[in-house]
């Protein structure tokens, strides 16, 4: 898999535009298939201009693309920067994999050491008790 390098800005824009709830829907019914701008303000609750602007912030991420057709502005998906934002969270993902794997090495290597220390002690506890019962039943033998 070939990862595109993000860059910090980027990466800002484009997680700033899916913090958003209904930019986040737009993207999905983008994805979709292609909406005008008209048709998509008719799915919320909120003004035509509110829609432009959620729909600007996505352009810009690169999450969305506008083009004209005829008197209309119509807006698709740009499924590369999607994959882009999915490889990140990937490398992320891997990131966090590796270090649950490290922590889980850790907790088994300090579970044998501790099996170890009781093994040891549970073995020279055992050998004391021997050691007693030996010494008590040769007194009782010399009596």
């Amino acid at each position: 898999m070939v990862v595109e390098i993000l860059t910090d800005s980027e990466v800002d824009r484009i997680f700033h535009a899916l913090a958003d709830a209904t930019r986040r829907d737009i993207v999905a019914r983008s994805l979709g298939g292609t909406h005008s701008v008209s048709e998509l303000a008719r799915a919320y609750d909120m003004s035509f201009a509110a829609v432009q602007k959620h729909v600007a912030v996505l352009e810009r991420a690169g999450l969305v693309r506008k083009a004209v057709r005829g008197r209309e502005r119509v807006v698709s998906g740009e499924p590369a920067t999607i994959r882009r934002a999915a490889q990140l969270l990937d490398r992320f993902e891997e990131i966090w994999r590796r270090r649950d794997l490290a922590i889980d090495r850790i907790l088994a290597a300090e579970a044998r050491d501790d099996e170890t220390t009781s093994d040891g002690i549970l073995a020279a506890e055992a050998g004391a008790n021997e050691t007693t019962s030996d010494t008590t039943n040769r007194e009782r033998n010399q009596r």
